[in-house]
């Protein structure tokens, strides 16, 4: 089920990327100076803001002298992780360790707009779902309004109707009140939030004026910025200019921006259109290279039915409109969302951002499909703190980038099996290969336009090649020691002959987490160093490592999907679609000390569910997560539901976003 409505059974149909960029294990090592950059296990010193880098990073010139100092590679001190870690289990509730408490601060249905009706699983309509909470959310990231106010943006990144409404058997027979419900019900919401006492509870706003609550759904008015913006393969019957789009889809994880904007990112997309096939002949290749839907399958949405621009037979270039990073600004409801073209098209997973030694604004993405790439965004000029004009320009003009990944050990080492290779782990080096710049473009044989719109060719495309990886979904970079993480979920189509050392597992289907250590500790730059840190399965399965710690100790891990760190650089992993057969969780990993590698199991979410998220707040006494798709297993509906949280007794399942805390006080983890 998760499968049909989320991604449209990405998995069940052949991999959209048939380029013949050579895998790990073809391609000769390049000629890089091990003292020209740093080994991704250590990882100079950087200090950055929560959320973004809100501030030039203070960087150690020295970087492998600072990191023994700090004992990042397994020496040093431990972390200051201490709970008894949950076990997994298939339960239908929020488990938590002992000592802590959770409470559910918004679901679906509840009203975000003051107008908003009551929640009425029986009798939904559209109007009321454009003023209520949307359906599955995702990406949860909080803008602090004093102490204890503060504006939660949440996406809603799918629809599951078969879920939703009682009878549900598909988009061809589906009303079209369900239909617009489901448009509806797309998107993202602004809520205002406040503290429940002095405790790390925070509760929805329900009183007063709460004039920044926002309701941003698959039909609300949008435009394009960047270089992009304008161009013949934007241009539809409805926007001859190529400057409007209208709404969002799928929209998954995403970041902040140190000017105080949420940026969304649509991923998915693919799945929503119908008659791909029936596209004029020079478009069919890049309809193929994103998966887009030929025909008119059984299990689409069917959104053509309401709104004409979703068949691409009338309208081929309406897909072209979707799959971007979308900046939203929170404290203005007013404003217009902006696609920015600038950072390229693909199924986006995150926008993370920072800053370069320089000033300049970065933001990593990840592309969450089998085989594809991760990318980096570089801007042309500085970040300047205060002058907001100025910094909202920078997404419109800068580099983009995509990784190429080279191991540092014999091909011969790499037999799937889980072995080291006899350098002690799996890690290498690595290039960000340029795509365009404003309006030059890198790739041959593709405008800068076509390389912006068709992203994925353009990195099939890259001269050097640009490295398959194994889902890459979410990309954070760590306030503390200023390395960059990259959640890999999985990939059971790679074959024992495409292994290569960063992914180094035939029939992948737990996943890794890979580590990168920028040349200089510096996000502006063009050559790292990375490492495994994590490789994900049952900790009794020799294919698994976490670090080299006690295995016998961590908790089992399975799909790590997104991705945060709290304040003293812990790594806090969150999991979808765990193989191993038990509840997705939220999962913590410190990635230096004696400690590094220890994953514990922090909560588990409910029967069906994918844990999304995660946000620690500020002041470490709240961690965040959106409980995604409860309930969300084959065979279940309304009449039988596999799930009744967060309501309990009869109840429908609604995803919600949860907030848990230590009764005593403490901050999260102590």
């Amino acid at each position: 089920m998760t499968c049909q409505f989320r991604c449209g059974n990405a998995c069940a149909h052949d991999v959209a990327n048939t380029a013949d960029n050579a895998y790990f294990g073809d391609v000769v090592k390049e000629a890089l100076s091990r003292r020209g950059v740093l080994r991704a296990g250590a990882l100079g010193a950087v200090v950055v803001g929560a959320g973004v880098a809100g501030a030039v990073p203070a960087l150690a010139d020295e970087p492998e002298a600072e990191a023994a100092r700090h004992g990042w590679n397994g020496g040093g001190g431990n972390s200051d992780i201490r709970f008894t870690a949950v076990q997994p289990n298939t339960d239908d509730a929020l488990t938590i360790p002992e000592g802590y408490k959770s409470s559910v601060v918004v679901r679906w249905g509840d009203p975000v707009l003051p107008d908003a009706p009551a929640f009425d699983f029986e009798n939904q309509t559209a109007d009321a779902q454009n003023k209520q909470f949307g359906y599955n959310c995702d990406f949860v990231t909080v803008f602090p309004m004093g102490r204890d106010r503060a504006l939660m943006w949440v996406n809603h990144e799918y629809t599951d109707e078969s879920l939703m409404f009682r009878g549900y058997t598909g988009g061809a027979a589906a009303t079209e009140d369900q239909i617009r419900i489901g448009l509806a019900a797309h998107g993202g919401s602004v809520v205002e939030i406040e503290r429940a006492g002095d405790t790390g509870e925070w509760k929805l706003v329900t009183r007063g004026r709460r004039r920044y609550n926002r309701r941003i759904t698959a039909q609300t008015k949008m435009r394009f910025s960047g270089p992009a913006a304008g161009s013949d393969l934007l241009k539809t019957a409805a926007d001859p200019k190529g400057t409007t789009p209208i709404g969002m889809l799928n929209n998954c994880a995403g970041g902040t921006t140190p000017w105080g904007t949420v940026l969304t990112a649509e991923e998915n997309f693919n799945q929503y259109f119908i008659n791909g096939d029936k596209v004029p002949e020079a478009q069919k290749p890049y309809i193929t290279r994103y998966s887009i839907t030929t025909g008119t399958p059984s299990s689409s949405r069917r959104f053509d039915r309401v709104e004409e621009r979703f068949d691409l037979a009338k309208h081929p270039n309406e897909v072209n409109r979707f799959g971007w990073i979308v900046e939203i600004d929170p404290f203005d409801p007013d404003s217009t969302p902006i696609k920015r073209t600038a950072l390229g098209r693909f199924a986006h997973e995150a926008a993370t951002t920072t800053l370069a030694r320089d000033g300049r604004l970065v933001v990593y993405m990840g592309d969450d499909s089998r085989f594809e790439y991760i990318y980096k965004f570089v801007s042309k000029d500085r970040y300047i703190p205060g002058f907001d004009r100025h910094n909202r320009e920078l997404l419109d003009e800068g580099t983009l980038y995509v990784a190429k990944f080279t191991g540092d050990s014999p091909a011969a080492e790499l037999d799937g099996s889980g072995k080291l290779p006899s350098d002690g782990q799996f890690d290498g080096y690595g290039e960000w290969k340029p795509l365009v710049s404003g309006d030059r473009s890198f790739v041959d044989g593709m405008t800068a336009q076509e390389v912006l719109v068709y992203t994925r060719s353009a990195a099939d495309k890259v001269e050097g090649g640009a490295t398959k990886m194994d889902r890459p979904e979410d990309v954070e970079r760590n306030p503390v020691t200023g390395g960059v993480y990259v959640a890999l979920t999985n990939n059971s189509n790679r074959t024992a002959a495409q292994v290569d050392e960063a992914n180094p597992r035939p029939s992948n289907k737990h996943g890794h987490v890979l580590e990168i250590a920028e040349r200089r500790n510096d996000a502006g730059e063009k050559t790292f160093a990375w490492s495994l840190p994590l490789v994900c399965g049952d900790p009794n399965d020799p294919t698994t490592y976490f670090a080299g710690f006690d295995k016998t100790k961590v908790s089992p891990i399975s799909c790590p999907d997104n991705v945060t760190f709290d304040k003293d650089g812990n790594l806090w992993i969150s999991t979808d679609g765990n193989a191993l057969e038990k509840n997705d969780g939220l999962f913590v990993m410190p990635v230096r000390g004696k400690e590094r590698g220890y994953v514990r199991q922090f909560l588990t979410v409910p029967v069906g569910a994918e844990t999304c998220g995660p946000l620690v707040s500020d002041d470490q006494r709240s961690v965040f997560v959106a409980v995604q798709h409860p309930g969300e297993t084959d065979d279940a509906s309304p009449e039988t539901p596999s799930s009744h949280w967060p309501d309990g007794g009869s109840s429908q399942p609604r995803p919600s976003v949860a907030v848990v805390w230590h009764g005593r006080g403490k901050k999260i983890g102590a």
